[in-house]
């Protein structure tokens, strides 16, 4: 199997583009809703010390990310933690679409 390397893409555009927006984590019993606290939050699993590209990261609150990141414990499994985290970068692509700040070819 060969595996192509993938390049990390940063957009400061895309980072700074999360300040004051709205959780789109939204981890029930989690999520503060303070947007003042949004941040683009990144996937994990790019390898150690890595991050993904900053299109696939979602708008969340310190709350929301803490938990995704493990760093704040939660009565969610792992994987639905994730999927809290994949649904919530699709919600903040689509605004990223909305706000013209990622475009199609």
């Amino acid at each position: 199997m060969n595996l192509q390397k993938s390049t990390r893409h940063e957009s400061k555009k895309l980072r700074e583009s999360a300040r004051g927006k709205e959780c789109q984590i939204r981890i029930p019993g989690v999520c503060c809703g303070d947007n003042a606290t949004v941040v683009l939050c990144h996937l994990n699993g790019a390898g150690a010390g890595k991050k993904h590209s900053d299109l696939l990261a979602s708008y969340g609150c310190h709350k929301c990310h803490a938990a995704c990141d493990g760093a704040l414990k939660t009565a969610y499994h792992s994987d639905e933690l994730k999927l809290m985290l994949l649904e919530g970068i699709m919600r903040t692509q689509q605004i990223m679409l909305d706000d013209g700040l990622i475009t199609l070819a």
